[in-house]
């Protein structure tokens, strides 16, 4: 028989990396919190029409990444490839963006049929925080600033912001003719997927990794040069916004982020320390996806960060994670011992409720259930036997350290634990 395995690009989390993902989204919900964003979830699966409408039917993800498929009443579902348009969904559909103002976030699994390498897989997950009703700079220096705090605080470093702006619609057509117009004089030297996207999305082509791309790309045109007055004005207000809270960045003009939506300024936090796949945190404004959704128009601006790449970054790093452990494992010997320790055990977590306690189960000789104290990583070992069930009392031995085993009292019990495990 066949030996089951997870399907290509989707990936097991595995307890020995588990303490890394709570360390993380622990740390996103607090900073997240810290500035008045409120947590949502939402659901995998949306129509394939929202995809298409928002995104845009000629980018590389509703063209040939999208995990979609007709149900049985032959209307057509997606798995969520992105968070965005289902925030935006969301929102529309509860009425909460209609002349309010919002700042929410999410986190959870995206999917995308893209060839898996290291940090990019078929199911991968997302970090997602958005704000609409804010026309200003100022809340796309915030968004910044909270990517800026939640790196800090996870212990990051060596992580560098580059910005553009798209401009507006107006300017980005311009731009989207001029840039063309370059193009095709040099079709002929693009790559195959240049070529592809050369009609149906040209600033695409600024996206390629290709070395020979990017030589040919060297001349072309700039957006910048293209922006209208109130773009220009809002790029300018998010670079003194940014630069009055000393987070450091460069212009990168070559910045066009891969979905349809993004207008205005937008940004990436990026990395030489993973390869090809350097883009940690990336997003923009989208001031337009709104009414394109069938809302009444309403600025809008968020940003995305992939959490396994992330996760990657710490380790790359050494970023010091929590390992979990239980802080205390129970061992409980003969038939009475164990009748009693499953009962007491309730009792104490009653008593301390964070604290990790393993009660051994399965039987054995003390030495083994000592052994299996060891391996669970615990600090000390409780220890009950017949005699102990029948005084009223447990012995407490130090795992980690060289001092007597000691006897206690049931009662006595949290207050000794408490000391032991938190002496400072």
């Amino acid at each position: 028989m066949n030996k089951f395995q997870s399907l290509r690009g989707f990936n097991d989390v595995l307890p020995a990396d588990a303490p890394a993902w709570r360390q993380l989204l622990r740390t996103a919900d607090e900073v997240f919190a810290a500035y008045g964003y409120a947590e949502v979830r939402l659901p995998l699966l949306e129509q394939t029409e929202l995809f298409k409408r928002s995104i845009g039917e000629a980018t590389d993800v509703v063209e040939k990444e999208m995990f979609s498929f007709q149900d049985r009443e032959g209307d057509s579902l997606t798995l969520r490839p992105e968070a965005t348009a289902s925030l935006v969904r969301m929102g529309l559909e509860h009425g909460l963006l209609h002349n309010q103002q919002q700042r929410l976030w999410t986190w959870g699994p995206m999917f995308r049929h893209e060839r898996p390498q290291a940090g990019r897989y078929r199911q991968f997950h997302q970090l997602d925080i958005e704000a609409y009703g804010f026309a200003g700079p100022d809340i796309d220096v915030e968004l910044i600033a909270a990517s800026a705090r939640l790196f800090r605080r996870l212990g990051l470093t060596g992580l560098a912001l580059e910005l553009n702006s798209l401009g507006g619609a107006d300017a980005r057509a311009a731009y989207r003719a001029a840039l063309l117009a370059f193009l095709e004089k040099r079709e002929s030297n693009l790559d195959a997927d240049s070529q592809r996207r050369l009609r149906s999305n040209p600033l695409r082509v600024l996206d390629s990794k290709l070395p020979a791309t990017q030589a040919l790309l060297k001349d072309a045109p700039v957006i910048s040069d293209f922006l209208d007055a109130d773009s220009r004005a809002h790029f300018e207000g998010l670079q003194q916004g940014l630069s009055d809270l000393g987070i450091r960045f460069q212009l990168n003009p070559r910045i066009v982020r891969g979905l349809d939506y993004y207008t205005r300024g937008v940004f990436e936090w990026t990395t030489s320390q993973l390869g090809a796949q350097g883009t940690v945190c990336a997003g923009g404004r989208y001031d337009g996806l709104v009414g394109q959704l069938g809302g009444s128009p309403a600025p809008a601006v968020g940003w995305a960060l992939g959490i396994e790449r992330l996760l990657m970054l710490m380790k790359t790093q050494a970023v010091a994670v929590p390992a979990f452990a239980s802080q205390v494992y129970l061992c409980a010997l003969g038939a009475a011992a164990e009748r009693e320790a499953a009962r007491r055990v309730e009792v104490l977590r009653d008593a301390l409720p964070a604290l990790r306690l393993t009660l051994n189960a399965g039987g054995g000789k003390l030495p083994a259930q000592l052994k299996r104290a060891d391996k669970s990583g615990a600090a000390l070992a409780l220890i009950l036997g017949e005699a102990e069930a029948a005084k009223g009392v447990i012995q407490v031995k130090s795992l980690r350290e060289n001092s007597p085993q000691t006897e206690c009292t049931w009662p006595e019990l949290p207050a000794r634990l408490s000391a032991l495990l938190n002496p400072n």
